[in-house]
């Protein structure tokens, strides 16, 4: 049995589970995940936020590639476009089942709000969409200079999606964990890194077991990149965490306390927290050093590392500790249900599989990639 008709029969299982469970969300509303009253946005959101970045983190590839003309990253761009389309496909099903009447989603367009700043994520993230989609099937038709023209339109759509999703966060003056003006940098930050050693992740895996040319210089660019990302992303909470701590304002000190130490008996996240600053930190120093580095083993080590902790941090570590405590001091903890693991599960593997069957066809296209 092929390696591809394996990722099938794994990933098929988890798309019925997650369908199934999403059918009983539906029949008894969102009371049957753990958020409520308290903590209105969970493991839904948190995915839907990591997954931004992602699709996001393109630019990466997309930049150096058609403006700067980087062959290295020729087969690299494509795939980044492909992981792109895939990302925003699963950020909007987030969206889908984290809202309690799918039926009124078409709202946003029947009934545009263009005070809020949702309606421009929901904007941003179709154009980018379309944009992608029209990259790709451009490349494969030959029409490489209508597909470089799109990808450089694209840059800055890639750059404003997560812009627009930090602005979600950043303006609730209510929730003072994420009212922050560095929300913004950071979320791009986390965004190149995690894009970065997905990439790596994705390049090895599409370099063994396709016929797709991915050049080992190009992956080394990408840890350069990935580290230099991180370091940025770490920077940038160590100097929040300073200015709220050593500051001693209330609102903000007591959202760190409890991803720190926990507050009273309550610290369902302390764990996860600490998990993600060691395992970023780890994949730093592995990637700085020039012979880990270039150490296949340790590269894939090091990615692995960087994309758990930064869906650590842009997921449940972002999204929970503004809801705890509530404004009025009130500590209720969330904990993902599951039926909320299980749909969240059926969406990540419905978008490897559409991956899957994209690089899978893709890769036919040689012709195409290489010899322009």
């Amino acid at each position: 049995m092929s390696q591809f008709r394996m990722l099938v029969l794994c990933l098929v299982p988890l798309i019925l589970a997650g369908s199934i469970a999403y059918y009983f969300q539906l029949t008894y509303g969102l009371t049957v995940t753990g958020m409520g009253r308290e903590v209105s946005w969970g493991l839904y959101i948190s995915n839907f936020t990591f997954l931004v970045g992602i699709a996001a983190s393109a630019v990466i590839l997309v930049l150096p590639y058609y403006l700067y003309s980087y062959r290295e990253f020729r087969s690299l761009a494509l795939l980044g476009e492909i992981v792109a389309i895939c990302a925003i496909v699963m950020c909007m099903l987030f969206i889908l089942v984290d809202l309690g009447r799918v039926d009124r989603v078409l709202n946003i367009i029947r009934y545009p709000s263009y005070t809020s700043v949702m309606f421009y994520d929901f904007i941003v993230l179709s154009t980018y969409l379309l944009l992608n989609i029209g990259v790709v099937t451009f490349i494969l038709k030959g029409r490489s200079e209508i597909a470089k023209l799109l990808a450089v339109v694209s840059i800055p759509w890639a750059i404003s999606i997560h812009t627009v999703t930090a602005f979600i966060y950043s303006g609730l003056v209510a929730r003072s964990f994420w009212n922050t003006a560095i929300l913004a940098p950071k979320f791009l930050a986390s965004a190149f890194a995690s894009g970065a050693s997905m990439m790596i992740i994705l390049g090895m895996i599409t370099k063994k077991y396709t016929g797709l040319k991915i050049e080992n210089e190009a992956l080394l660019k990408l840890a350069e990149i990935g580290v230099f990302a991180m370091v940025c992303n770490l920077f940038l909470a160590g100097v929040e965490i300073f200015t709220s701590m050593y500051s001693a304002n209330p609102e903000h000190v007591t959202h760190y306390l409890y991803l720190f130490f926990g507050i009273e008996n309550y610290g369902n996240l302390t764990s996860m927290w600490w998990i993600s600053v060691i395992l970023g930190l780890a994949a730093v120093i592995l990637l700085i050093i020039p012979t880990t580095r270039r150490d296949k083993v340790f590269l894939a080590i090091s990615s692995t590392f960087i994309l758990v902790s930064v869906w650590m941090d842009k997921g449940l570590l972002l999204i929970v500790p503004a809801y705890v405590p509530s404004p009025t001091g009130l500590i209720e903890e969330y904990t993902p249900t599951i039926l909320e693991i299980l749909i969240s599960a059926g969406i990540w593997a419905l978008g490897i599989l559409l991956m899957a069957f994209a690089i899978r066809s893709v890769s036919r296209y040689k012709f195409v990639l290489y010899q322009r």
